[in-house]
């Protein structure tokens, strides 16, 4: 299965390493898995793959927001409605659930299909839910 994992920090920096660990253990299962980053690319390449995993960030410790540049790589992906997708939240600050709940909302409203939701906390723990997919 093609798979693309969106990596979504709340800083502007190359994807973090629980994301890299997320795409190995997807990887190691046997599927193409491909790196997205949203502050460098556009989401004119969302529509070619079969499964769309979005991870992001808090943008604060204290607030249950997501950067907005989700927004905008999910809108240019023309034909992503329909689509299983999992979104992930890096567990950072008081407010990671609402976070959660903010980017479920925000893929449903694009008509991605969540099928998977899931809280990461560190490394070794992407890599083990990496290799969940498709069980």
């Amino acid at each position: 299965m093609r798979i693309a994992v969106v990596s979504a920090p709340a800083a502007k920096i190359p994807p973090p390493d629980y994301v890299k660990e997320l795409a190995d253990g997807m990887s190691k299962m046997g599927h193409h898995v491909d790196v997205i980053d949203t502050w460098t690319e556009d989401g004119m390449k969302l529509p070619s793959y079969e499964y769309i995993a979005i991870v992001a960030e808090p943008v604060s410790i204290f607030s249950g927001k997501i950067q907005t540049n989700i927004t905008k790589l999910l809108s240019a992906g023309s034909s992503i409605g329909g689509k299983k997708s999992a979104a992930f939240i890096k567990k950072k600050g008081i407010f990671y659930n609402r976070a959660l709940f903010n980017l479920m909302k925000v893929m449903e409203k694009e008509g991605m299909r969540v099928n998977w939701s899931d809280i990461i906390f560190n490394g070794p723990h992407a890599q083990a839910m990496g290799k969940r997919i498709g069980s």
